[in-house]
């Protein structure tokens, strides 16, 4: 692949990451979208359909895992990398949306600080921006 096509293709990943991002309430059923951009610390939990709210953010996590895998096969051409990645993303996945949906579920307000951070893992692309520079430094190393 030259390194035109290369830098193309990146970018129009990068740009469906930011167009996910730009467009999440048009997209996604997230009541929480409001609630944490507000001072959630002292709010009550928004009203919310848990089944809803389980489909939309694991849609949305799909999403930002497939276009993860091909920025990450994009930038260093090795299906061992995938795979590692994909294993990666499934066993966080599991246990976040445990966690997420125990929040959901059962929303007290001294566990919101951590229901935000458990649920960004989830919504943005978080462990794309963790991997990059790992795998970058493994493949310097060896």
């Amino acid at each position: 692949m030259h390194k035109v096509t290369k830098y193309i293709l990146l970018l129009i990943l990068v740009m469906m990451l930011i167009l996910i991002r730009f467009f999440e309430d048009v997209l996604f059923y997230d009541p929480y979208l409001e609630f944490f951009q507000n001072d959630y610390l002292y709010m009550d939990s928004p009203r919310r359909e848990v089944a809803k709210v389980f489909g939309f953010t694991t849609l949305r996590f799909v999403l930002n895992t497939l276009i993860s895998l091909a920025i990450l096969f994009v930038v260093f051409k090795d299906k061992s990398i995938i795979k590692f990645s994909v294993l990666i993303y499934a066993i966080a996945f599991v246990v976040l949306m445990v966690l997420y949906l125990y929040f959901v579920v059962n929303p007290n307000q001294e566990d919101y600080y951590l229901f935000f951070n458990v649920r960004r893992f989830l919504i943005q692309p978080i462990f794309l921006i963790l991997l990059l520079p790992a795998f970058y430094y493994h493949k310097i190393k060896n």
